[in-house]
């Protein structure tokens, strides 16, 4: 009877609370009052807190569905309220609910009681709602919540775990996010300032670095609640590059602070989620890109730094550098590669394929942490020797074999870059930009040209090569770079303009790395890693005789298979520019023609490419079909098959120095480049002419001319004719 009792009592109320949900989605309003939705609002979260407390034989499933609703209902109301969505009528409706809870009796207290529910959802709901009425009591008044405030500093001084930290950690970590999104700067200060020494205090208990100390502060945590710090980590970095940003507040600095703590998680004894969450929040924070996935309007805009940034980002970069001098990476453990199902355990003889998040992402913190001490520390200490930037990357590639990371049958080590963040363009010029960087730094260290280069090559950071790699991944297509200069979500023109400097000014090196890149052999590297198996492709460092004589084959790929050139051209691109009324007929070179594949398109001979550069008309018997092309085979006799089947390079492959081949590669190579870089003025120079490109290109237009009479100077007898 009691049971039958109170299912009716609750039926009118889940019809009630249902209707008025109902009314909100449609924008009408609903037919009960305003006072009557918030008096069953409130008692039916009141008595789900009674329901939490009581014996569990007691509990009825009904309430805990009636609070979520209820719960759910009030963060619906308020979001309505603060994005002025809803119809006028509606609208005030819903201030009148609102006023109701939060004024008259007072939900708040009630609310923030619920953080502390054994029921999950229920606790998270809570915090949805108090997120989102925090928020928008900001918007209104500028005064924060004393419950949720209080609720909240206590929690983070205490650091006890649970569901009730839970709760505080995401509901200030919605906030904040919101907040940022916004651009409400002043808003943002005054917050921080709240919750400065809680926060503090909170990263202090549980991100130690050292000792039995450390394991037990990380063991106190579960997982899910240490991602839900990590997650607040971030949104407190992003908040530090906001313009105006004040440097008073220590809370946005927590990331770098920790940076070594942060580092000891990633190598401990976390569960891997939460060893990779801590690897991404440090990758974002040494690239500055903390909170781009969510953050707009001014708060990603560039203005100027806080007083402490440059310290900051030092003391990161020197955190990394020591842990990876102390054989940090030795330490970090990549496990499979995840799928759609899950995780499972590798049979011992089976192809083990690692997560290329991780290799790539603990890679680029590497680089990036290099490239920072060079530019905040000026090279005064840690990074002073081209000896140590070298060690640094000789342990980075230790760290890449230890991980079965298998770079087979290439012709140096400078491919490594193209194959680990190949699927990444955002990643793979950041990487490509910072071992410019590195280069540049220490060639100006008094080493010799010729030694530099060939040392840069051993360790696998020739700039020559990785931006021949480069264009060879995108078979020589211009429209590709075109894309790239355009585009924002890249460093590429950042790192181009400072390629094509070095460039201009060491045209000899760029020639000897013509040379000793192969192109049969990359192209058929990057085809078979990158289409079959993705970024998650397995690949290993095999050296033969000289550092930078390596081979390099797929695992599991069969050796005899076809060789193709890549080709992104025939993907989308950012923009169609051949297709715009405004620019006119463009007669892009890279449209392939009707049944011609992309290598097909992509081939032509080097005296073609020196009369194109140079002006020369081209006839179109010269690109006949019947014409033989100049780039080698693979079934020439740069390869040779074994008695048992497979096929290896020989010497005379292997080696830049050999002829006749490695002068046709160099020769072949270099035209192509050049073409590629011609091509790409030619394009500017027009749409700058109709005023179409994006930002003033007559820096970038200069430099690709310069390189382009670098060529023609370097061949004048080519150009006679």
């Amino acid at each position: 009877m009691e049971h039958t009792a109170s299912c009716s009592r609750e039926r009118p109320t889940s019809t009630c609370l249902t209707d008025v949900y109902r009314c909100f989605q449609t924008g009408s309003r609903p037919s009960h009052s305003a006072a009557e939705v918030a008096g069953v609002i409130f008692t039916t979260i009141l008595r789900g807190e009674d329901g939490q407390r009581a014996p569990a034989g007691h509990r009825h499933d009904n309430r805990s569905e009636l609070t979520c609703i209820s719960l759910t209902l009030v963060e619906k109301i308020i979001s309505s309220l603060t994005s002025r969505s809803l119809p006028p009528p509606v609208e005030s409706y819903c201030a009148d609910i609102e006023r109701v809870l939060f004024e008259d009796v007072d939900l708040m207290s009630q609310l923030v009681c619920q953080f502390s529910a054994e029921d999950q959802i229920i606790s998270h709901l809570a915090a949805k709602s108090v997120s989102a009425w925090v928020f928008y009591q900001l918007l209104k008044s500028g005064s924060v919540s004393p419950a949720w405030e209080q609720m909240c500093v206590r929690t983070f001084l205490s650091s006890a775990p649970g569901t009730e930290l839970d709760a505080c950690l995401w509901s200030l970590t919605d906030v904040l996010k919101r907040l940022l999104k916004g651009a409400h700067r002043e808003i943002l200060w005054k917050l921080l300032a709240v919750f400065d020494s809680g926060l503090c205090a909170l990263c202090s208990e549980f991100l130690r670095e050292e000792g039995r100390s450390a394991e037990l502060s990380h063991s106190r945590l579960s997982g899910a609640t240490f991602c839900l710090l990590l997650d607040l980590l971030e949104v407190l970095t992003a908040s530090s590059s906001v313009r105006g940003a004040d440097g008073c507040w220590k809370s946005p600095r927590l990331t770098h602070i920790h940076s070594s703590a942060l580092l000891a998680t990633i190598s401990g004894s976390a569960q891997y989620f939460v060893r990779k969450r801590a690897l991404l929040l440090l990758k974002k924070a040494v690239l500055q890109k903390a909170g781009e996935d969510w953050a707009l309007g001014e708060a990603r805009l560039p203005g100027p730094k806080h007083d402490r940034f440059s310290s900051d980002m030092s003391a990161l970069s020197r955190s990394v550098l020591t842990a990876v001098a102390a054989d940090w990476l030795q330490s970090v453990r990549v496990e499979s590669a995840s799928f759609f199902g899950g995780t499972r355990q590798i049979v011992a003889d089976e192809g083990r394929k690692p997560d290329c998040v991780m290799l790539s992402g603990v890679s680029l913190l590497l680089l990036k942490s290099m490239e920072l001490h060079i530019q905040t520390a000026g090279g005064t200490a840690g990074v002073d020797s081209a000896t140590e930037v070298y060690g640094y990357l000789r342990s980075l590639c230790g760290f890449l074999k230890k991980n079965r990371v298998e770079l087979t049958e290439v012709t140096h080590p400078c491919c490594w870059v193209s194959l680990l963040f190949g699927e990444q363009d955002d990643d793979m010029m950041e990487a490509l930009k910072a071992l410019l960087s590195i280069f540049l730094h220490h060639r100006l260290s008094g080493l010799g040209e010729s030694a530099e280069l060939e040392a840069a090559c051993a360790s696998g950071c020739n700039p020559h090569c990785h931006f021949l790699l480069l264009l060879r991944s995108i078979s020589f297509d211009h429209s590709i770079l075109l894309d790239f200069l355009i585009s924002t979500e890249t460093c590429f023109l950042e790192y181009f303009v400072r390629y094509l400097k070095y460039l201009r000014a060491d045209w000899q090196g760029f020639t000897a790395a013509c040379g000793k890149v192969s192109v049969s052999d990359c192209q058929r590297s990057l085809q078979k890693s990158l289409p079959d198996s993705g970024a998650g492709d397995m690949f290993t460092l095999t050296y033969k005789g000289q550092p930078e004589q390596v081979g390099l084959s797929p695992c599991g790929q069969p050796k005899d298979a076809p060789v193709e050139m890549i080709s992104v051209a025939a993907g989308s691109r950012l923009v169609e520019y051949s297709s715009s009324d405004e620019s006119g007929p463009e007669n892009m070179d890279c449209q392939d023609e009707p049944g011609t594949s992309a290598c097909e398109n992509g081939r032509f001979s080097a005296l073609d490419g020196k009369r194109k550069i140079s002006g020369a008309p081209i006839t179109k018997q010269q690109y006949e079909p019947s014409h033989p092309p100049v780039l080698p085979s693979p079934s020439n006799s740069a390869l040779e098959r074994t008695p048992e089947g497979s096929s290896s390079l020989t010497e005379r492959t292997s080696c830049p120095d050999v002829a006749p081949l490695s002068g046709q590669v160099t020769c072949e190579t270099s035209v192509r480049a050049v073409l590629c870089l011609s091509q790409l003025r030619e394009v500017v120079t027009r749409l700058q002419t109709k005023n179409l490109f994006p930002y003033n290109p007559s820096s970038l237009i200069k430099l690709l001319q310069q390189v382009q009479n670098c060529f023609q100077q370097s061949h004048p007898s080519q150009f006679d004719e």
